[in-house]
């Protein structure tokens, strides 16, 4: 049995509002929902390929401390791209949004721009070699 594509992320954010508005630019897209499902509340995009990337909040915080991948659970987003090119594309595409980002980073295995959302979010997109 092959193992199945992934079908979505969701994070977990502290500013529901803050986090929507940096999402719907990064996206260049509204979410396809946004609702109360009484224990989180929750927006979420529909990405090209059919993924669906997720923001949550929770009423009980368990903790205020800001995201970082040194810790156990999530360390980064990656969202694919074709090619070296199309990270140069979308280095341009962060600048006109306003969002920080670090220079692309070659490597062997393939080609990586950073960057961060509001609650310090790894996030990254990734070409692979060649």
């Amino acid at each position: 049995m092959a193992f199945p594509g992934l079908g979505h992320v969701a994070v977990t954010v502290s500013d529901l509002s803050r986090s929507t508005e940096f999402y719907n630019k990064l996206f260049g897209a509204e979410p396809v929902l946004d609702e109360d499902a009484d224990v989180f509340h929750h927006a979420v995009w529909m990405l090209d390929g059919g993924q669906l990337f997720g923001i949550h909040t929770h009423p009980k915080y368990d903790s205020t401390d800001a995201f970082t991948e040194l810790r156990p659970g999530l360390d980064h987003v990656g969202f694919a791209v074709a090619n070296r090119a199309a990270l140069e594309e979308w280095a341009k595409k962060l600048d006109g949004l306003g969002i920080a980002y670090s220079p692309i980073k070659d490597a062997p295995y393939g080609s990586g721009l950073s960057f961060r959302d509001p609650d310090n979010i790894a996030l990254e997109f990734f070409a692979p070699p060649g």
